[in-house]
């Protein structure tokens, strides 16, 4: 029986109207990408508007055998996106692979 692999890479841009350094920014994104991670069980990277403070591209990667799964999990990593008080989700994008 072949192997079933879904693999999800969900790029969201953010603003951080709130940051008024690089330090406030880092501050808020580490700590969103920290509870993806453990809550997820998802790989996420900062991946542009490092040097920005009011800017972040985060990506993240999930990979399952069941792609209802990793969408039901995927659309609640942009729930949460959404609804962080810190941040505003400017635009989000899924691609799967």
């Amino acid at each position: 029986m072949p192997m079933t692999t879904t693999l999800a890479l969900l790029q969201l841009d953010l603003a951080v109207p709130q940051a008024n350094s690089l330090k406030d920014k880092r501050r808020i994104v580490k700590g969103f990408k920290d509870r993806l991670a453990h809550r997820f069980n998802v790989s996420v990277a900062e991946v542009d508007g490092l040097d920005t403070h009011r800017r972040a591209a985060l990506a993240i990667a999930m990979v399952g055998n069941d792609r209802r799964y990793v969408e039901s999990k995927i659309q609640k990593i942009c729930n949460a996106a959404t609804q962080h008080r810190d941040m505003m989700v400017i635009e989000q994008n899924i691609e799967w692979l």
